[in-house]
C-alpha cells in the first residue's frame, strides 16, 4: 500500500536560481518522499527527479559559497593574527 504523502507544490515550478538553500533543501526532502512513495505515474516521476537534481544541484552551489566564505574568513583571520605577531615581536 503506498503511503499517502502531499507533494508541497508552492514552490514547484519556481526558478531553482531564485530559491534559499532552505527552500531549495525542504523542496528536494519532499521530491525525495515523492519519488520513494512510488505513488506518481512515470512522467511525473521523470519531471520529480530532474526538478530534484536542479534542487541538489542549486543546495550544492549554496554550500559551496559557504565554504568560500569561511576559507576567506579564515584566511583573512590569518593574516590579521601574523600581522600583530608582525608588530609584537
Amino acid at each position: 500500500m503506498a503511503e499517502n504523502i502531499s507533494f508541497n507544490t508552492e514552490s514547484l515550478g519556481a526558478p531553482v536560481d531564485t530559491l534559499s538553500y532552505e527552500q531549495a533543501r525542504a523542496e528536494l526532502e519532499n521530491v525525495v518522499r515523492q519519488l520513494e512513495s512510488g505513488a506518481s505515474d512515470l512522467e511525473t516521476s521523470i519531471a520529480l527527479w530532474e526538478r530534484g537534481e536542479s534542487l541538489a544541484k542549486r543546495c550544492e552551489a549554496w554550500l559551496e559559497g559557504a565554504r568560500e566564505k569561511l576559507n576567506e574568513a579564515r584566511a583573512e583571520q590569518r593574516e590579521n593574527a601574523e600581522d600583530g605577531e608582525e608588530t609584537h615581536g
